[in-house]
């Protein structure tokens, strides 16, 4: 087992426990809104957007279109994740992550605002369209920041643990979106919750962003990279001005790149699977109501909050990679299960097919946080894990509601959807078992090189 080449600094020393926890709750709580806003759009574009922004003779066309909105906030992501992971390493991860919450907030209250087709014609889709491409942006900037400046700033032996909080994010964020729109399905009429009712879990955005940049702006930068940006200055004054960090990222960590990618695959499909196409799977197929499907993902995602924690601690104990490997071996044997659990139409079983399935993806999204801020230097650390998560993000995640829905068009059932989960799996335990175990290597060690393999 290797480590990062370099020597000891101060900033090793673990903080106050105090201090970690207000850093991990103020990461965890500007997370939690931004993915709130991000995956508010998801189940939205599930349950409908296809009537309000795409009207067509054709449910399953009017569907397709919404989840290809859907899709287009990914292909923003690794162009957020660029822009930002470079200032982010530039000017430090504080100041990108409140403007990443700002623009995310922004976008996610003009969306409630939004006319639909019925009343502005085409400009309604394109507006959303528009919108969504700044969800992308803005998200793509949140994740390497937010979990940088936990890890940085963290007790190296409970790095795993600390780090998986604003991961917890996720779910957090997933459960309010899916509890008001739940609650907004139960209390209003079909006819209501189509015309305005959607709308109001998007207008209280504005509260939960002015909550996380009150929090967010309290956060002092990481001593770790205030660490690197007085080395980096010296080397400046001597004439060695540094080159952009994603050129640096390109030379010294293709590797470690593509190993963040593939790492991303399994974890990135199955959660869109567990929590944004099952709603379009029961709905089409079996024309069951929102409530229902919104219902068991928010049992589902209530459980993962208090589980991702848990798989990051283990992490700090046995490793991230056999943690890692036996989340994404259960998603890709539980696929097969969740989809037969799924058609009973049950929803104590489908309940449970959503729990259990988000239980595997929490082995992998817990140590997930640790294991990337591990492959990387402390100079490009943010463009290195914004550039391999966020690139994964757009083959797995963006693409995954499509490639699901249109399955399920072809074949009229939920296994040819399994088997691609089954195969992204795949990809993801062979990016893991092929790279070294990282638990041990230190994050404030030289950021001029690369970790040692």
């Amino acid at each position: 087992m290797s480590e990062v080449r370099g020597g000891s600094s101060p900033s090793t020393a673990p903080p106050a426990r105090s201090s970690i926890v207000k850093i991990v709750s103020a990461s965890m709580l500007g997370t939690t809104v931004e993915w709130y806003d991000f995956f508010l759009y998801g189940v939205a574009a599930a349950v409908v957007f296809p009537a309000v922004f795409f009207p067509a003779a054709d449910p399953t066309a009017g569907t397709l279109l919404a989840l290809g909105t859907f899709a287009i906030g990914f292909v923003a992501r690794p162009i957020g994740g660029l822009v930002f992971g470079h200032y982010g390493d530039k000017i430090g991860r504080k100041k990108l992550l409140v403007l990443s919450l700002l623009m995310m907030g922004v976008s996610t209250f003009l969306i409630g605002l939004l006319p639909g087709y019925a009343t502005i014609g085409i400009a309604a889709p394109l507006l959303l369209v528009l919108l969504r491409l700044v969800q992308g942006f803005a998200l793509g900037g949140e994740w390497g920041g937010a979990v940088l400046i936990v890890s940085e700033h963290g007790d190296p032996a409970r790095r795993g643990f600390w780090a998986s909080w604003p991961q917890a994010g996720a779910p957090a964020g997933q459960l309010l979106a899916n509890g008001l729109l739940a609650l907004m399905a139960v209390v209003q009429s079909p006819e209501a919750f189509e015309s305005w009712g959607w709308r109001i879990p998007f207008l209280l955005s504005a509260v939960l962003v002015l909550i996380g940049l009150y929090v967010r702006l309290s956060v002092e930068e990481s001593p770790v990279f205030r660490d690197a940006q007085a080395r980096a200055a010296e080397r400046t004054a001597a004439g060695k001005a540094d080159v952009m960090p994603i050129l640096d990222v390109l030379r010294l960590y293709p590797r470690e790149v593509l190993t963040a990618m593939g790492a991303r695959f399994a974890e990135n499909v199955a959660y869109y699977i567990f929590t944004i196409v099952v709603a379009t799977y029961m709905k089409e197929r079996f024309g069951l109501p929102s409530s229902f499907v919104l219902g068991a993902v928010l049992i589902g995602a209530a459980v993962h909050i208090v589980t991702i924690p848990v798989w990051g601690a283990l992490s700090d104990r046995i490793g991230r990679r056999p943690v890692y490997l036996f989340g994404a071996a259960g998603v890709g044997a539980w696929a097969f299960a969740f989809f037969a659990l799924l058609d009973t139409q049950n929803f104590a079983l489908v309940s449970i097919a959503v729990v259990v399935g988000l239980l595997f993806h929490g082995a992998m999204y817990g140590p997930q946080a640790a294991f990337l801020s591990e492959l990387f230097g402390t100079k490009v650390r943010y463009s290195g894990v914004s550039i391999g998560y966020q690139l994964a993000s757009v083959l797995a995640g963006g693409l995954a509601p499509l490639v699901a829905a249109s399955l399920l068009a072809v074949y009229g059932n939920g296994y040819a959807i399994a088997i691609y989960v089954a195969a992204c799996s795949v990809i993801t335990i062979v990016a893991v078992a092929l790279y070294s175990e990282t638990r041990t290597r230190r994050l404030d060690a030289d950021d001029a090189l690369p970790p040692a393999r």
